[in-house]
């Protein structure tokens, strides 16, 4: 992975972070009136922010959109919100939700294409902003799969949509910003990279195009973005090795270095959202800090594993609620105090996401839900998030 210089891109992105936090509130915010009568974020008030998988519309996920639009008399569009319906109600009882957008848009009225370079509708957006989500990662291995326009038919559909989003850029500046959101009372920055980019390079001139995953970038954007005045930086990685539950190696590594690297005595990085894996994997608190190595796939047509075979693990996913709490002393950071999953499915029959507590509450019956479930428990509570008190929320 390349290692870049990147003194001057920290004072710029410190620079823009400063001038735009302001602005720069999510569709989730909440704002309510700071104690002391100013504005600005209330420092004493706490907030749930929650993070899922992988969208990765395939071409029959493209079809159900276009079948929901029809009903709704729409000929010819798309509608993805009936399909995000059952994780509505959790998402959007967060202070902040993020999701990730593995592919990119093309034109609202196509072409479009699933696999293997993956040209979505531009009504995604919409459909997750109406779900509830205010922020989208969007660095991933499919991000240049259209080159350039591609990343910019993308962009402007979150922008059109009130989304906002980090990992790709349509210009150098933007690429130095991180997603700037306010929740409850803490400013929050999102940090998005990826391992690369199926081997297309970046366009011309335009190295900026994707975050690629580097350590030391990773921790300078981060810094950046603390000294600016972000209380909470998450960062999202699309990372590890499809269709393994367990962790590779360079995820384990990679994740004990970003948690234990400190600023005076605060650590630089507050959570870790993990994707691409096309399978649940665990979450795990390294150096004090939660880190998701992989939600699966929310959105996913029929995948087939590495063998050819259809696996139905592909379709399944993890959503991640985590409660963070003011800090304890001025100079200390925002203390994660709750720690919660979802098992979620999409399930093929109906083209559907599915909250699988939800689901079986009202059906209890039902014996491929339940399986589910149990697979996606399993691999989540793999490497000892129990014991650091994960539990399981209603969804």
């Amino acid at each position: 992975m390349p290692q870049r210089t990147r003194q001057g891109a920290v004072a710029a992105a410190a620079l823009l972070l400063a001038a735009t936090t302001a602005a720069c509130t999510g569709p989730a915010d909440r704002p309510g009136p700071h104690p002391s009568g100013a504005h600005g974020p209330d420092p004493r008030r706490a907030f749930t922010l929650v993070a899922s998988g992988d969208v990765l519309p395939h071409d029959s996920v493209i079809d159900w959109a276009g079948e929901s639009a029809e009903e709704n008399g729409d000929e010819g569009g798309y509608d993805f919100r009936p399909m995000l319906a059952g994780v509505k109600p959790f998402v959007s009882a967060a202070d902040l939700a993020i999701c990730h957008t593995e592919t990119v848009y093309g034109e609202p009225d196509g072409p479009f294409s699933g696999y293997p370079a993956f040209v979505s509708p531009p009504q995604l957006a919409a459909g997750l902003r109406a779900t509830g989500y205010a922020s989208c990662s969007t660095a991933s291995n499919h991000a240049l799969d259209d080159g350039a326009d591609g990343v910019r038919r993308t962009l402007d559909a979150f922008d059109k949509a009130g989304l906002k989003h980090t990992g790709s850029a349509r210009t150098a500046a933007e690429g130095r910003r991180p997603a700037l959101l306010t929740a409850g009372g803490a400013r929050v920055a999102q940090l998005s990279y990826t391992y690369g980019t199926n081997d297309q390079p970046m366009p011309d001139g335009q190295p900026w195009a994707v975050n690629l995953i580097d350590e030391r970038r990773i921790l300078a954007d981060a810094r950046a973005a603390r000294a600016a005045g972000a209380d909470v930086v998450v960062v999202s990685l699309h990372w590890g090795t499809e269709w393994q539950t367990e962790p590779d190696e360079d995820q384990l590594t990679l994740a004990k270095k970003l948690t234990a690297a400190r600023t005076g005595g605060r650590p630089d990085i507050d959570l870790i959202l993990g994707t691409h894996a096309h399978v649940p994997q665990a979450y795990e608190k390294v150096n004090g800090t939660w880190v998701v190595y992989g939600m699966g796939d929310q959105i996913a047509g029929t995948m087939a594993n590495d063998e050819g075979d259809q696996d139905g693990r592909g379709n399944q996913g993890s959503i991640g609620r985590f409660t963070f709490a003011p800090p304890a002393a001025p100079g200390q950071r925002w203390r994660v105090t709750k720690a919660e999953f979802v098992p979620q499915l999409m399930d093929l029959t109906s083209g559907r996401v599915v909250s699988l507590p939800r689901a079986l509450r009202e059906d209890p019956d039902r014996a491929d839900y339940r399986e589910a479930r149990e697979s996606i428990t399993e691999a989540v509570l793999g490497r000892g998030a129990a014991e650091d008190g994960l539990t399981e929320a209603a969804g």
